[in-house]
């Protein structure tokens, strides 16, 4: 366990809607199920999906790209319903899977900050900047443009694949003085939002068993663990 303050809900939430920026369909809820599902109940959320999530199966011909994108895009709607959301509340920009290094960073910042203030957003969730996916990377720097060009909002990383896989998480992420928020009352509500990404699930795509797929302690951890972040700016 990150070696983190303890916060509520309201300390994340504030009384705005939130803006949760998710660099795939899946991210949103594991990140930030929790924090969702509070929010939907009071001030309101909008998730932000970045890519179309279609490169996580390459081998599979029952799926391809294009196919596997609307199925993820439902998978996202579902998961969002679970954690007391609708359709309304996400947008899905749709870009490649994989190749949000090839988009211009000021143009996703760009992207985000049209939609912070069409649904009047104050605080703004992004993944962690050492996760080492590249879109999450991407996406990270994204904020960091938007943290210089309006410092008025609060924008925190989440961690997801650093928080995983790095086994010096804690030294490394402890100068961000990292919060840790305890979901124990809307564990039903993430678990479910979860398990609504069936594509990324054990079988979820049967005729590509060496695509992506979240282990059992993978998806215990995030599902039940508190959930991590930290302010940018």
């Amino acid at each position: 366990m990150t070696a983190s303050r303890p916060v509520s809900f309201s300390e994340m939430t504030g009384t705005a809607p939130i803006v949760v920026v998710a660099p795939h369909p899946d991210d949103e809820s594991l990140g930030c199920g929790g924090l969702l599902a509070h929010a939907f109940e009071n001030f309101g959320a909008h998730v932000i999906c970045m890519t179309d999530g279609s490169a996580s199966h390459p081998g599979s011909s029952e799926c391809p790209p294009a196919a596997l994108a609307e199925m993820r895009r439902l998978e996202l709607e579902a998961a969002i319903a679970a954690l007391g959301g609708s359709r309304d509340d996400f947008t899905w920009l749709g870009l490649p899977d994989g190749g949000l290094h090839a988009c211009p960073e000021e143009g996703l910042a760009d992207e985000v900050s049209d939609i912070v203030d069409r649904v009047g957003a104050q605080r703004i969730f992004v993944p962690a900047e050492e996760d080492h996916h590249a879109d999450h990377k991407a996406v990270a720097r994204s904020a960091m443009l938007l943290c210089e060009a309006r410092p008025e909002l609060e924008i925190y990383a989440y961690p997801i694949w650093s928080r995983w896989d790095d086994p010096d998480f804690d030294a490394n992420v402890r100068h961000y003085r990292p919060v840790s928020l305890e979901i124990s009352a809307y564990h039903p509500q993430k678990s479910r939002a979860i398990q609504a990404h069936r594509s990324q699930l054990p079988g979820g795509v049967p005729d590509d068993p060496q695509g992506f797929s979240m282990s059992a302690d993978f998806v215990e951890k995030f599902a039940t663990g508190p959930e991590i972040f930290w302010r940018l700016m």
